[in-house]
């Protein structure tokens, strides 16, 4: 395998020729350009598809070696360059497997992007509730035995959807059994991967799902690995989904007008997995050790590890997450999320010589800690969070059903037993609560006053503002 990043040299060797920019985008090699000097000087690789950068649609040269070597990187059939994120990819695996009205399996606690798919293709879902994690206070994977009833209640099935690892670092390792059984009945298994774009990095991280026999995968490089925002990859390595399908809807979906500060990120991240070695996993995995060690004798502060070595859990108790994330912002410390009982943090992925400063950050953490004391604790029911009636449901109405009845807004403490019109989602970590055409629960609804209360942020259609949510009428 050649050690080489062939798109961003592309750049590099197509910016030394001082080029005169008699085309789009309109700042002209950043030269209109008011922006801060410190953004303005990326700006002249911000470039178009131009004689010698290839098409990103139809790649010939440095993007198609690039890609190349991203799929040797990952073991795959094919690997593609995302640069609308993790979405495009969920969307274009969907849209390649199901087609309106067809069954699909779906993890219920997917991520909104997979739900979108689903009401853009027009499938049918069957929702598999994953099991509840005391440990995190949080939902995880599916087991083996729901799916399998899954399975068995649901004839035809196109396709099977699950996220690993979970937004908060749980893996599953009944997932290859899983592959396997669904494999043995022709159906593809297609992963939302998000965050698991490192997992190949190290044999001391929990193994990928491509390397498990998932059918399609999808990575957010830019969550874990060093890559710019919305930039992502897909993998395919199937008997069962045809590439060519994927493909076409990736050219489809994605933007016409790609960007190649992500593409050269994206090349830049696929490197530094490729060479990533043993000996920079267990530097990288001493620091953490040490750091975790360091968070410990932190007075009143409680650390979860979890099987994803990137993500830690921090609690304070008495105080919600949300708590915990405020005072951490007083103290300069951004986190990845909160919910009702911690925050999550995600590590760097560091290299032998690489640094980070992790003294500097347990200092302001303690800081934060203290600080969070001083303020009047609330209690939290969380245990609601795990109550579900039926580890395998279907909505009520389809989402065409959905967009063709009437709706009414009402108030949220009146909505037991009525179908949901529209979504509702806690963001992060972009799981939705409420789902169109699904029946309004208790659990549901009290998770949904708890988080009001302890200041979640949501997104989707809803007036929460004023306590008010959208169902069928």
């Amino acid at each position: 395998m050649k050690r080489e990043k062939p798109l961003v040299e592309a750049l590099q060797r197509f910016v030394e020729k001082r080029p005169v920019s008699m085309h789009v985008p309109g700042h002209k090699n950043g030269i209109l350009s008011t922006l801060p000097q410190e953004m303005k000087t990326a700006l002249i690789y911000d470039v178009t598809e131009l004689s010698g950068l290839d098409d990103f649609h139809h790649p010939e040269e440095a993007i198609l070696k690039a890609e190349q070597l991203l799929s040797e990187t990952y073991q795959s059939e094919r690997s593609f360059f995302l640069v609308n994120g993790s979405t495009v990819g969920n969307l274009a695996m969907i849209y390649a497997t199901c087609k309106r009205n067809e069954k699909i399996i779906v993890q219920r606690n997917a991520h909104k992007s997979i739900f979108h798919a689903l009401e853009l293709v027009g499938a049918t879902p069957i929702y598999v509730t994953p099991e509840w994690d005391e440990k995190t206070q949080t939902y995880t994977s599916v087991s083996l035995e729901t799916l399998k009833e899954s399975l068995q209640q649901h004839n035809e099935v196109k396709a099977v959807v699950l996220t690993y690892p979970t937004y908060y670092g749980i893996t599953s390792n009944e997932l290859k059994t899983q592959i396997d059984l669904c494999h043995s009945m022709n159906i593809p298994v297609l992963v939302d991967e998000a965050h698991g774009a490192h997992l190949i990095a190290s044999n001391n991280f929990p193994a990928s799902a491509i390397e498990l026999g998932a059918d399609v995968v999808v990575q957010s490089a830019h969550k874990t690995l060093p890559a710019m925002t919305m930039a992502s990859f897909l993998h395919v390595k199937s008997k069962l989904v045809n590439v060519e399908k994927v493909n076409q809807y990736l050219r489809m979906l994605q933007s016409s007008s790609p960007s190649y500060l992500l593409l050269a990120s994206l090349d830049d991240a696929r490197f530094t997995i490729q060479t990533y070695l043993e000996s920079d996993a267990a530097y990288y995995l001493s620091k953490r050790k040490l750091w975790i060690e360091a968070l410990q004798s932190i007075q009143a502060l409680e650390v979860i590890e979890v099987d994803d070595p990137l993500k830690i859990l921090l609690r304070v108790k008495g105080y919600t997450g949300f708590q915990l994330k405020a005072a951490l912002e007083e103290n300069n410390v951004y986190i990845e999320l909160a919910d009702l009982n911690q925050v999550l943090l995600i590590l760097p992925l560091l290299k032998v010589g690489q640094t980070y400063p992790f003294a500097d950050l347990r200092i302001r953490i303690k800081d934060a800690v203290q600080a969070l004391k001083k303020e009047p604790k609330i209690i939290v029911q969380s245990k609601t969070i795990s109550i579900e009636l039926a580890k395998v449901t279907m909505p009520e109405y389809s989402y065409d059903q959905v967009e063709q009845l009437e709706k009414e807004w009402i108030p949220y403490m009146r909505a037991i037993g009525r179908i949901s019109g529209g979504m509702v989602i806690p963001y992060p970590p972009g799981i939705p609560m409420l789902v169109p055409g699904e029946k309004i629960t208790v659990s549901k609804l009290s998770q949904l006053e708890e988080l009001l209360m302890a200041g979640a942020s949501f997104q989707g259609q809803h007036k929460l503002d004023k306590k008010l949510i959208l169902v069928i009428k």
